[in-house]
């Protein structure tokens, strides 16, 4: 089962996630896609380690900035629902902005093969999956075309993410509300 929660910055988003792997499962893989480069980022990947290592519950850390897809898919084979590891990403935007730097001179049906297979091992994943992700569409518009193509491609990507999740959480102000329930269907 998948789960969406998105946000914006500093909402708690990745804290409720958290929370909701410790109600959830009894251990989870903690899936990081920051890398660290500069000191700031360091100190921030830091003091969330140590948070989740002081919070008495069994994380594992891995971190995983470009090859998300093939890791998620590597974790739930040969695994029933039950029996795949409870895993927690954070986060899709930072993930979809090291592909984007890391393809930004390719065309793009390359980085739309990126988001694809994503969707694919999200929606294929026999475990619990708890994605986080920016909401980053609330905004002005980028003055510069790769902050515009950014913008888009993570629209695009947390609606394809959310369409297959069975649940989607807004977490705003610290208040997490479940979307996908609520949803007005046509």
């Amino acid at each position: 089962m998948s789960v969406l929660v998105t946000g914006g910055a500093r909402s708690g988003k990745s804290s409720f996630a958290e929370r909701l792997c410790m109600q959830r499962s009894s251990e989870a893989w903690y899936v990081a896609t920051a890398q660290a480069y500069d000191d700031e980022m360091r100190e921030r990947i830091t003091m969330h380690r140590q948070q989740r290592e002081s919070s008495g519950y069994l994380w594992r850390t891995m971190e995983e900035p470009l090859a998300l897809p093939a890791l998620i898919q590597q974790m739930g084979e040969g695994h029933t629902g039950t029996s795949a590891p409870t895993i927690l990403v954070d986060c899709l935007t930072l993930w979809l902005t090291n592909v984007l730097l890391a393809h930004e001179h390719d065309e793009g049906h390359v980085l739309q093969g990126h988001l694809d297979a994503l969707v694919e091992a999200v929606q294929t994943y026999p475990g619990l999956l708890v994605l986080v992700t920016n909401e980053v569409g609330d905004g002005i518009v980028p003055e510069y075309k790769l902050g515009r193509v950014y913008r888009d491609l993570a629209g695009v990507l947390n609606q394809r993410i959310a369409a297959i999740c069975r649940e989607v959480f807004l977490v705003t102000v610290g208040i997490p509300i479940e979307l996908k329930s609520k949803e007005y269907r046509l």
